[in-house]
């Protein structure tokens, strides 16, 4: 009984987060013996007690990571956040097929600005502590990754400036922490719902647009991860990594949502699909990314996403070379339980014993 999938797809995405906490008040804490990892870049270690996280959309305000950590998310990546608060875009922005797994959104980063989220980040990681010290969790930090996108408004020329002021923002030191409370940031310029965004791949405006951006989580000391578009060729994709290998990026996403259209889908040009349609591409992407990269891989974190809709399928992307794996659409068309099943898959996987 999924009782969601009842409801029309907008008003499920927006009901979903006090459903979600409904659960969490009336469940017990998901706990899985699966393989722990340890990823160290740029002065600090992070560790997740599972690869097995949330994608970037599905917690846009950073109001539900205690949430998912009930629920077994071995991390969580908050956003996409723009500077300013900010609507989505108008007319129909979310839609669902069923029959294939299949997600279609136009949403163009919607949210309530960059002040919002990093207080409720920041409410979370003191309610962490508090908990950590009085003993109701376990002792470890849940890495928090944040996904980062230019304002609507912002002309394409000027975007790096959103970009970099967002992580001067969030690695701001003058709190309780004494650290930044985001232990990544994600540099979101792959989706196709922000007219002109996916244009800073291109090769003569990817290094100039990069360049201020890793300067600044250099100073910071904070890791960044691309993330990266399904939709591009393998000459576009080696381009994009070689600016960032150069420009010393410390891991990438694969894939974001695609502007394709497989057979048998209606959803409008427009917009992105996820889900189960872009699986085998998310894959393909994955294993280019990582023959492209050859020896400069060098510790830089692989995190796969795209039509992630069980533990079997987690556990290909593991094997297949990534370092973590994310779902959207497995949460989804199977709610916040995704995690508690998946992770009893990965169990029984040789994989990640």
């Amino acid at each position: 009984m999924k009782p969601w999938l009842l409801l029309p797809p907008e008003l499920a995405h927006d009901v979903a987060p006090y459903g979600l906490d409904l659960l969490a008040s009336l469940s017990s804490e998901v706990e899985a013996k699966v393989r722990s990892f340890e990823w160290s870049r740029k002065g600090h270690t992070l560790h997740f007690r599972n690869p097995l996280g949330t994608a970037g959309g599905v917690d846009k305000a950073g109001t539900q990571i205690a949430g998912w950590r009930h629920f077994g998310a071995g991390f969580v990546e908050v956003g996409t956040v723009t500077p300013k608060a900010q609507k989505a875009n108008r007319g129909r922005i979310i839609d669902r097929n069923i029959e294939m797994e299949a997600l279609w959104n136009r949403m163009g980063f919607p949210g309530r600005g960059a002040h919002y989220v990093r207080s409720h980040i920041r409410d979370y990681r003191r309610d962490e502590i508090r908990r950590e010290d009085s003993g109701q969790i376990a002792p470890y930090r849940l890495p928090i990754f944040l996904n980062i996108g230019k304002q609507r408004s912002t002309e394409i020329e000027k975007a790096s400036a959103d970009y970099t002021w967002l992580v001067d923002f969030f690695s701001d030191r003058k709190n309780v922490f004494e650290t930044p409370s985001v232990d990544a940031f994600v540099i979101n310029i792959s989706s196709p719902n922000t007219t002109g965004l996916r244009e800073l791949f291109a090769r003569d405006r990817l290094y100039e647009f990069m360049a201020p951006i890793a300067d600044r989580l250099n100073e910071h000391s904070i890791p960044g991860l691309l993330k990266l578009s399904p939709d591009m060729d393998v000459e576009s994709l080696a381009s994009a990594i070689e600016i960032s290998v150069r420009l010393d990026i410390d891991g990438f996403i694969a894939t974001n949502t695609t502007a394709n259209r497989p057979a048998g889908i209606d959803f409008p040009a427009e917009g992105g699909l996820s889900g189960a349609p872009l699986k085998l591409r998310s894959r393909e992407v994955l294993l280019n990314l990582i023959e492209i990269l050859g020896p400069h891989r060098e510790g830089r974190l692989l995190v796969s996403t795209g039509g992630v809709l069980s533990g079997a399928e987690a556990a290909t992307r593991l094997e297949l070379g990534a370092d973590l794996v994310q779902t959207y659409s497995g949460l989804v068309f199977h709610g916040p339980r995704f995690f508690d099943v998946a992770l009893r898959e990965l169990v029984t996987s040789p994989l990640v014993r």
